[in-house]
């Protein structure tokens, strides 16, 4: 039997929420799957203090969403990990501000070698980064907005050029002037600083913004489709959606092809994942660009520029991963279907020059 063109897009969004479902389970040794991956490297000189002796005791304080992204993340950082004589003792909250912040109490009691808290909410974890400074325990955090980052080394990924990159693509595709939509959320560091560089192209390139929704929650992707479907109703002509996180993007996606417009709407998503690639690749999706770091990169990244610094050789106390801009065109001219396979098809994702050493490597997998 042939399968339509939205057939073909709506069986990929079904295999994204079925891997977006096995991402609500954390594991120390999940990774992208795809293609087999290349050799893990290694190192050319022996671990320095404070690495050489027992495992480093480092607490991974988790506030992740739905997604593969979330739990490719996880993966590099424990991969990262390991390789560096540091045992990773991890908690997620899943969206529970409450939680995230009773386990950040519970890591700061224990007092580990160090703590590593990956996104969250400044109002609730400000206080509890700068207790955790003042007990002396060396913290990063990443993408967590803080007040006072003093004695914090901050990370995250360079959310400017990673939506200045996606919208430079939206522009040159429906040009200034065009009718757009837009589909976030407030309250979210990452979310935050893309909202910005929004706002800076909208009101440069005279866009005329015709709706603007969206929501982050448990289950993301799903709690999209019916926003975005009431906006589309109203609104049939928009010719282009930003939609600046994947699981956001994917819901988008799926709202527009309800909508029958995945031939008059272009979708512009954020971040990159085996799941998105497959919606993203889907004949007939409108999902035509994302800007994306390697999520599996960055959290072993994260890791490294601790373990840098717990060594004395970390020179910087704000640390950002660079993103590139990956069209659907790219991603069918390289037969790109993975995130192994996208590795390969642009090496800068994998970080392999950034926070490196001799004795510490990138390693993400």
């Amino acid at each position: 039997m042939a399968i339509t063109r939205k057939g073909v897009v709506l069986t990929a969004l079904v295999a994204a929420s079925v891997l977006g479902l096995s991402a609500c389970s954390q594991s120390s040794s999940s990774t992208e799957s795809g293609s087999t991956a290349a050799a893990a490297p290694t190192a050319s000189a022996a671990l320095p203090a404070p690495f050489d002796g027992e495992p480093l005791k480092v607490s991974l304080v988790r506030q992740s969403g739905a997604g593969d992204y979330f739990e490719a993340w996880g993966a590099g950082a424990q991969a990262q990990a390991k390789f560096a004589n540091i045992d990773l003792q991890v908690t997620d909250a899943r969206n529970d501000n409450a939680k995230h912040a009773s386990d950040l109490e519970q890591a700061i009691a224990s007092k580990p070698d160090a703590i590593i808290v990956d996104h969250g909410q400044t109002d609730t974890l400000q206080p509890l980064v700068t207790e955790a400074v003042e007990a002396g325990i060396p913290i990063i955090v990443y993408d967590l907005a803080l007040t006072d980052s003093e004695g914090v080394i901050t990370s995250s990924q360079s959310d400017e050029s990673m939506a200045s990159g996606v919208l430079d693509q939206l522009i040159a595709d429906v040009g200034k002037g065009a009718k757009v939509g837009y589909v976030s959320a407030e309250g979210f560091a990452a979310l935050d600083r893309r909202a910005a560089v929004w706002n800076d192209y909208v009101a440069d390139n005279d866009l005329d913004v015709v709706f603007s929704t969206g929501k982050v929650s448990e289950s993301t992707a799903t709690d999209n489709i019916p926003l975005v479907d009431a906006a589309l109703k109203q609104n049939p002509d928009v010719q282009a959606i930003f939609a600046p996180y994947d699981e956001i993007t994917k819901g988008t996606v799926q709202a527009v092809i309800q909508n029958n417009l995945q031939d008059k709407v272009k979708v512009y998503g954020i971040d990159i994942s085996n799941a998105d690639i497959e919606v993203m690749t889907a004949d007939g999706s409108p999902w035509v660009a994302t800007s994306a770091t390697d999520p599996a990169a960055v959290g072993a990244g994260v890791v490294r520029a601790l373990a840098l610094s717990l060594a004395g050789e970390l020179d910087e106390t704000d640390v950002q991963f660079p993103a590139k801009t990956i069209t659907q065109q790219f991603l069918a001219d390289n037969s790109v279907t993975n995130v192994i396979e996208l590795r390969a098809a642009e090496p800068s994702l994998e970080l392999s020059d950034t926070l490196v050493t001799d004795w510490l490597p990138a390693v993400s997998e």
